[in-house]
C-alpha cells in the first residue's frame, strides 16, 4: 500500500525536481485507547542557554509537556562566556532523544561530533522552532534537520520545499531562507496521516498564535513533510503552503523538526503538545503507542490552548 514517505529529492539546474513518496505500511485498525505511560520512561535531555526566544520561559514548558506523557527530562543550559562554550559537552548518550531549544554559537568539534554519533548511531532528535536557525555552517546538523531558516542560508544552502499539484518538490529558486509574517493563528494540513506521529488526529486544526515560518530551505533528503500552512502574503507570508511539521531520517536515527512553538501561546497549543510527545516518541523508538484524540485537540475552525503548570529547577551547566 502506497503511503506518503521519506524522501528523496533530486534538484534539477533549472526545474524542481519531485519528491517520491512512500508512507508508513502498517496504519492501525484497532479502536483508539488512552496510551499508558511506559514503565520505563523515555529520557530526554533539552538543550538551551542561548536562543533569540525566551528559551527561560519555553523550556520548563517543554519539560511539563514531556513529564506529564511519562518522559524523564533532564536540562542542559550553556552557561555564559567563551570557556562554558568551549567546555559544552553534554552527555548525549546517556538519553534516548536530545530535544533542541537552542539558538546561538557553534559547539566545539567535540559536542558537534557527540551529537552526529548520538543521532548517527540511533538516537533521536527533537528540533523546536528557532533551534532550527541554529548553526547554518554544520553539515551534518543541516542534514539532520533537513530544512532551516535565517544564519545566511540561501540556495547554497539547499532547496525550498513547495506543494505543487498534491506533491511536495525541491525548488532551488534563488532567495533568502528563513522569515516569517505577523503572528497569527493558522490550520496546519496533514500530509501523512499514516504516520505514527499523527496517525487518527484530524487532518485539519487550528493552532494558536505563533509565527509562521516561511521559505526555510536546507539538503531536505530522507524527509517527510508531516503537515503544512498557508502563509497569506497580507500578513507578510510567502503566499505558499509552508511546511511546518518534518519527520526524518539521519544514518540510524530519527528525527522530529517542528517549526512551530515561538512562545509560551504557542506551546499551549494542545495540537502543538500532542503532535510533540508523540514526535519524542517517535524519534526515541520509531514507533508511537496506540493513544486516543485528546478530548481537548483543536479544530478545524477553533483553537485549543491547554494551560500546563511549568515544571520547576534550572537545567545543568
Amino acid at each position: 500500500m502506497l503511503t506518503s514517505s521519506t524522501a528523496s529529492l533530486v534538484l534539477g539546474a533549472l526545474c524542481c525536481a519531485a519528491i517520491a513518496w512512500m508512507q508508513d505500511p502498517t496504519p492501525s485498525t484497532a479502536p483508539a485507547a488512552e496510551a499508558a505511560k511506559p514503565s520505563t520512561p523515555l529520557r530526554v535531555l533539552v538543550i538551551d542557554g542561548r536562543n533569540n526566544h525566551a528559551w527561560r520561559a519555553t523550556t520548563p514548558l517543554l519539560r511539563a509537556i514531556l513529564e506529564r506523557s511519562g518522559c524523564a527530562v533532564e536540562v542542559a543550559t550553556l552557561g555564559e562566556g567563551a570557556e562554558a562554550l568551549a567546555t559544552f559537552r553534554p552527555e548525549f548518550a546517556k538519553h534516548h532523544v536530545v530535544l533542541s531549544n537552542y539558538n546561538g554559537p557553534t559547539w566545539s568539534a567535540e559536542a558537534r561530533r557527540d551529537l552526529e554519533n548520538f543521532v548517527g548511531g540511533g538516537g533521536g532528535l527533537v528540533v523546536v522552532h528557532a533551534a532550527d536557525n541554529a548553526f547554518p555552517e554544520w553539515k551534518e546538523w543541516n542534514e539532520m534537520i533537513g530544512v532551516g531558516g535565517w544564519g545566511d542560508r540561501s540556495e547554497k544552502s539547499g532547496p525550498y520545499l513547495r506543494l505543487r499539484e498534491g506533491r511536495w518538490i525541491a525548488d532551488p529558486t534563488p532567495g533568502a531562507g528563513g522569515s516569517h509574517g505577523a503572528q497569527h493563528e493558522f490550520v496546519l494540513t496533514h500530509h501523512a496521516s499514516d504516520h505514527p506521529i499523527l496517525r487518527g488526529l484530524p487532518k485539519r486544526w487550528k493552532h494558536t498564535q505563533d509565527e509562521l515560518y516561511d521559505r526555510l530551505r536546507g539538503p531536505a533528503q530522507n524527509v517527510t513533510v508531516l503537515a503544512s500552512a498557508f502563509a497569506p502574503k497580507e500578513l507578510g507570508g510567502s503566499g505558499e503552503e509552508e511546511p511546518l511539521l518534518f519527520a526524518l531520517t539521519w544514518k540510524k536515527g530519527r528525527v522530529f523538526h517542528t517549526a512551530l512553538g515561538h512562545s509560551v501561546i504557542a506551546m499551549q497549543c494542545a495540537g502543538f503538545q500532542e503532535t510533540l510527545v508523540r514526535g519524542v516518541e517517535w524519534a526515541a523508538t520509531g514507533a508511537v503507542r496506540e493513544r486516543a484524540t485528546p478530548s481537548d485537540f483543536p479544530t478545524e475552525e477553533k483553537s485549543s490552548p491547554r494551560e500546563l503548570e511549568p515544571a520547576k529547577g534550572e537545567g545543568k551547566r
